[in-house]
């Protein structure tokens, strides 16, 4: 017969709390988790951040850089924790920001904020739907007003409106400071919907999230509009330095580009990227984010040009990059030092963490690229990835 794991209805977030489900697990399994059970901080600093703690996941974290970033909020040369468990992905890392570097920098720009939470409103007919769109654009300050009561951070922007069948989708769109803002922005979007409900009698069916916010998943609403930040960074390499630093030529790399770019769109993606993925989730678990964001955060979409002076631009646009610099999970004793030595932890933060993300992507993606080309990519992994016998 299965037992309940052990839990401290007094205080669970304790050495001893844990100590005891580490003692359940060895008894249950029959396997005593040592290295999970040794940490430095205290249980209790775990606490709002995960249920029956036992202790932590250790994941080997490697600096990469240093990364210049010319951006508006994040400017000079950053040193990037990752926290991998793939050999070559500091390295590689390390020498796009190499490039980039004696470059000049990465150009980062933040050129939208917003995130979302979308209710759905039933109703007997479309006609009736129809109506209820047209109240929710006549009642937009109520609306406004009764969404940011509930919040001292977020602020409602807009609401945008699709209709299927007799439904309303709302697509509420708040600013959320420094923080990610899924939870604020469900609580804001409740308390409207409350006051919605109370005031519109012709509803016969309400549902808070209706999978239009597609959290923690990639999709063409969020890559046409935004959510969390929309972030492009951008660089122009002249033909020498892609040379010598990563033994080929624009030519070559540009082509390689079109190729990817044609293989993507045939395989149906909706990242047109090399690997944006690897630094966005190494970022996430050294800096403390919501691992389940880099679903949607690592979308992105490259454009590359060989210019007539033999260089070569490359951008990347990341649409949804959720990240923050407070609350969450920032606040754990090892993510915040990562944070700290990116000067990104604490309030007025976020929009520079999002341009170090968005340019250490970058470098990931022209380092990456490079070695495709050079036929050296699983040599290096070959080399620098393997810790077998």
């Amino acid at each position: 017969m299965s037992e309940s794991i052990p839990r401290d209805e007094d205080d669970d977030y304790t050495r001893e709390a844990a100590d005891a489900r580490v003692d359940f697990v060895a008894d249950q399994t029959g396997v005593r988790p040592e290295h999970v059970a040794s940490y430095s901080f205290d249980a209790d600093e775990a606490r709002g951040n995960i249920e029956n703690f036992t202790g932590v996941a250790q994941v080997p974290l490697g600096i990469a850089g240093p990364l210049r970033v010319n951006g508006e909020h994040a400017q000079g040369d950053f040193y990037v924790p990752l926290a991998t468990s793939e050999g070559t992905l500091v390295a590689s890392y390390s020498r796009g920001m190499k490039l980039t570097r004696e470059a000049g920098g990465v150009t980062v720009t933040v050129i939208d904020d917003a995130m979302q939470r979308a209710p759905a409103f039933g109703f007997d007919s479309a006609r009736e739907a129809r109506d209820f769109s047209k109240w929710v654009r006549e009642n937009m300050d109520d609306i406004r007003e009764r969404a940011e009561s509930s919040t001292t951070s977020g602020r409602l922007r807009d609401i945008e409106q699709y209709t299927a069948s007799r439904f309303v989708f709302l697509r509420f769109n708040f600013t959320s400071g420094d923080a990610a803002g899924m939870n604020m922005s469900g609580k804001a979007a409740l308390a409207a919907c409350e006051w919605i409900r109370e005031q519109y009698e012709d509803i016969r069916y309400f549902q808070l999230e209706a999978n239009f916010a597609t959290d923690k998943k990639a999709s063409q609403v969020n890559t046409l509009h935004t959510r969390g930040k929309r972030v492009v960074a951008e660089v122009t390499v002249p033909a020498e330095l892609m040379e010598s630093v990563l033994q080929t030529s624009p030519e070559l790399v540009y082509r390689a580009r079109q190729v990817s770019s044609l293989g993507g769109f045939m395989a149906g993606v909706m990242n047109n990227g090399s690997q944006s993925p690897n630094a966005i989730a190494a970022m996430f678990i050294a800096c403390g984010q919501d691992a389940g964001n880099v679903a949607e955060s690592s979308t992105a979409m490259v454009y590359a040009e060989l210019l007539e002076d033999g260089s070569y631009y490359h951008s990347i646009t990341i649409p949804s990059l959720i990240v923050a610099t407070y609350g969450g999970g920032t606040g754990l004793p090892t993510q915040r030092e990562c944070l700290q030595m990116l000067d990104c932890y604490g309030e007025g933060k976020v929009r520079k963490l999002a341009e170090i993300v968005a340019a250490t992507v970058l470098c990931g993606e022209l380092s990456l690229g490079a070695a495709v080309v050079t036929e050296e990519w699983v040599e290096a992994h070959d080399r620098l990835g393997r810790n077998r016998p």
